[in-house]
């Protein structure tokens, strides 16, 4: 019986993947400097007599276990957050400014399980391709391994992501949008300059952001479907310093996120037109940069049933939870632009952290026996969805 199997096998091997991933933790690297990390990765499934490929930069890891037509993928994320690490623990971040505030070190620990328990599973029914990425943060970890033909022969993808709302044991799973699309947007205003006195002899370049920061959002939500949930929030304003002096140039950047593909697409045509607009009203020039980040993450709703029924199997009913959409971005999404794809949230939070620490903040931490769970279930995942493509 695979849950038998399985279940002993990672309770022999729980020291050893905590160990990893306390390493990891105390050892961060950010995004595309993942060399330490690539290299232990590499050591352990080369031991395990795998055989790794890094990738063509020199950071990240794919290796395959098993042989066949049908071959399925998981993802595992590695990269670390220019973010300090405010934890008292014995394997708090060693390198100042940079830790794993989110969890992308139980991710490689994960996957590094799931491999070595795959490599030892009896009769596997074809392929598992494990995707140890690079650059999640950055945003372009994903593209490096579509870029390399990695998913080339994959017929869809899983990934797990800790989620530190969640109690240890319970598996948040649901289709459809999960994450959404994040874009980046930049606007420059430019104008003469002049004396806070006579604003009418020139161009107030500070109302005019004012309006772009106030007006722009509004205006959008009234051009875009409502269920696409688009929002466009700032983040940073800058002009100017003198309290009497119009400044003679000015800033503004921010976000958009939106949750459907189609909105998406619209996106950076509806906010540069808007912006524009009131620029000119205002006779200011505009320089506006839009820097189109991630698709939304979409999950099939087949692959969400085949990993509901694996977390079932394998921990039971009770672990399968449901989860909330966020409108955080997620490279992950760049599979789904592929092959179908399907992110479930793995349950990190436990009585023994007495707060829940959320991701990207330097105290961020985790109950260790999600380790096990999360080998668990990636590779009961795998071998069900195998046997579906049979």
């Amino acid at each position: 019986m695979i849950t038998n199997w399985l279940s002993s096998w990672v309770r022999d091997r729980h020291d050893e993947l905590v160990d990893v991933r306390r390493h990891l933790h105390a050892h961060p690297e950010l995004s595309f400097d993942e060399y330490a990390t690539t290299e232990l990765l590499v050591k352990r499934l080369t031991a395990a007599r795998l055989a790794p490929r890094i990738l063509p930069r020199g950071t990240g890891v794919v290796v395959d276990i098993g042989d066949g037509p049908r071959t399925i993928g998981l993802r595992a994320d590695i990269d670390a957050l220019p973010v300090s690490d405010l934890t008292d623990t014995p394997y708090t971040s060693t390198v100042p400014g940079v830790c794993h505030a989110c969890g992308h070190d139980a991710h490689a620990a994960i996957g590094l399980g799931a491999a070595l328990a795959l490599a030892e599973a009896p009769n596997l029914a074809g392929r598992v391709r494990i995707f140890f990425q690079p650059a999640e943060e950055r945003m372009g970890g994903a593209r490096e391994v579509i870029a390399a033909g990695e998913l080339d022969d994959v017929s869809q993808v899983f990934a797990l992501h800790c989620d530190a709302h969640l109690e240890v044991g319970k598996v948040g799973i649901k289709s459809g949008a999960i994450t959404a699309a994040c874009d980046l947007v930049d606007v420059r205003l430019r104008g003469p300059g002049g004396h806070t006195a006579r604003p009418h002899l020139t161009v107030d370049i500070v109302d005019a952001l004012a309006r772009i920061a106030t007006d722009t959002p509004r205006l959008l939500s009234r051009r875009v479907d409502a269920r696409s949930a688009m929002t466009l929030v700032w983040g940073a304003i800058s002009a100017g310093k003198a309290p009497n002096t119009i400044p003679s140039e000015g800033s503004l950047r921010g976000t958009v996120r939106v949750l459907d593909h189609e909105t998406w697409a619209q996106a950076e045509k509806e906010v540069t037109a808007i912006v524009s607009e009131i620029a000119t009203s205002a006779g200011a020039s505009v320089d506006l940069h839009y820097d189109r980040g991630v698709p939304p993450v979409v999950n099939d709703p087949e692959l969400a049933a085949t990993m509901r029924a694996a977390v079932a199997t394998e921990l039971g009913s009770d672990a399968v939870t449901t989860t909330r959409t966020s409108m955080g971005g997620e490279d992950f999404a760049w599979y789904g632009e592929h092959v179908p794809v399907m992110m479930a949230r793995l349950g990190t939070h436990s009585e023994a952290l007495s707060t829940v620490r959320d991701l990207h903040q330097g105290t961020f931490d985790i109950d260790e026996r999600a380790i096990d769970l999360g080998v668990r279930i990636l590779v009961s995942t795998a071998l069900v969805a195998l046997s579906g493509l049979e």
